[in-house]
């Protein structure tokens, strides 16, 4: 009998667009009125404001041009991933990038597998102090080379950078654009309530890394070296450190203007391009070499960069019939009639619902907060406690939504099927959600302020 395969990730999304399309006809078209939040600095809901507005049911040719807009929504992203794929794969075809591996496996001989630990802390690191989501897909090549050479599977490259920041960004105190902007909206004071995240991120987090160990350990497969890859390495003989340090300058380039001058993806896609030149010059490719390299990284990472865009164009139709409104009313209303620890615990299961047709933690922020913090004053519930049911509850679900366009892209990019990842990360999922639950019960019972 064979094992259920997940709908190609193509189709996966087109049937998400295809449904939102439809419930537009079913759902009554609604809005909230908004207004501008001068702490946030963001447009944001008035609570109580939900009225019914004219439907706007999005046709079938109406749906079929909101795949482009989605894809020009995102398209800053969309280039960003062109770039760095082009540039890394320029990196990689000088042979540095397998030169550094070999050099750091004879390092860690028979300790190979404290690699992805190190990885997991960076990349979680990352994704608790700036969110940390799409710019991952365009390290796909040097994570695919890193594990290959440590004899892990694809999916490892997934779960250990990805993986690592949803973790970090959902249990973080810091994350601005998470419990950040939500703080902001429930007029908390910023980073306050940051020490009891803290005490639940490093278990959360050394959970997650226990999970991806175990899974890389189990399907460890032998180390091989390709002809091209020896071709290769011959060619850039004597350049490889060069190339590297090229490429650790760049990294560091990149961590300051993403952290510091707050980068937007065409700065961080620009860096990409001026790092593949440099790369291939200093290689040895030439110029005609380096232009193939990039070339070739195009092409390997069109698929990735357009399900971004396709993931985008969800809420576009969900937007376009005014309907987004309509399922957070929905959703929210009946959490009034719920004793204070239910409603929490409904706060979370909301907000993991609403994050399927919102992907955008951001967003969704200023459409929930404005509506639950006059809710949670209403029947006692703490607002520091709120945010916790956000964070966890909306936060986690990246790890499992198909919704997610920087998910369905790394899995995309690095071969993993879907099925195979919800079958690797249900049960860390639950129990990272079950940690969240305690977090949110604990911060009741404590009153957590």
């Amino acid at each position: 009998m064979n094992s259920f395969r997940f709908p190609h990730p193509l189709v996966l999304l087109v049937g998400f667009i295809i449904l939102a399309a439809a419930l537009s006809y079913v759902l009554p078209a609604g809005r909230f009125d908004r207004k501008q939040d001068p702490v946030a600095q963001r447009e944001v809901v008035v609570a109580g404001s939900y009225h019914r507005v004219p439907a706007t049911p999005v046709g079938p040719l109406d749906m079929v041009v909101d795949i482009p807009k989605g894809l020009a929504d995102a398209a800053g992203v969309v280039f960003l991933i062109f770039l760095a794929g082009g540039a890394f794969t320029v990196v990689d075809q000088t042979g540095a990038l397998r030169h550094g591996v070999d050099w750091l496996l004879v390092r860690t001989q028979g300790r190979e597998v404290l690699v992805i630990p190190l990885i997991g802390v960076l990349f979680a690191t990352m994704g608790a102090l700036e969110n940390m989501g799409e710019e991952i897909i365009a390290l796909v090549p040097v994570l695919l080379v890193l594990m290959r050479r440590l004899g892990f599977p694809p999916l490892t490259a997934v779960a250990a950078s990805a993986g690592s920041a949803f973790v970090g960004a959902s249990f973080s105190p810091i994350n601005p654009f998470q419990v950040g902007i939500a703080q902001k909206l429930a007029q908390l004071p910023l980073l306050s309530g940051g020490g009891y995240r803290m005490a639940f991120l490093v278990p959360a987090l050394a959970f997650w890394l226990w999970g991806t160990i175990r899974h890389a350990q189990r399907n460890r497969v032998a180390i091989a070296v390709t002809e091209e890859e020896l071709t290769a390495d011959a060619t850039g003989s004597g350049r490889h450190g060069l190339v590297l340090l090229l490429m650790l300058a760049a990294f560091s380039f990149f961590a300051y203007g993403v952290v510091q001058q707050g980068w937007g993806f065409e700065e961080m896609g620009a860096l990409f391009f001026a790092l593949g030149v440099g790369a291939g010059l200093l290689g040895g490719r030439g110029l005609t070499g380096t232009a193939d390299g990039f070339v070739l990284g195009f092409r390997d990472m069109a698929f990735s960069a357009m399900l971004i865009g396709f993931a985008r164009a969800i809420f576009v139709v969900l937007e376009q019939g005014n309907i987004v409104d309509t399922i957070v009313q929905g959703l929210a209303t009946p959490l009034a009639h719920l004793p204070v620890a239910f409603a929490a615990l409904g706060m979370m299961a909301v907000q993991t619902a609403l994050h399927v047709p919102v992907p955008s933690g951001s967003g969704q922020a200023t459409l929930t907060m404005p509506l639950l913090t006059p809710l949670s004053d209403l029947i006692g519930l703490s607002r520091q406690v709120m945010v916790l049911a956000f964070q966890y509850g909306a936060g986690l679900c990246e790890l499992i939504t198909p919704t997610n366009g920087t998910l369905m892209a790394m899995l995309a990019a690095t071969g993993v099927r879907f099925e195979q990842w919800l079958k690797f990360v249900w049960p860390l999922y639950l129990g990272l959600l079950s940690l969240g639950i305690v977090g949110v019960v604990v911060g009741i019972v404590t009153g957590l302020k």
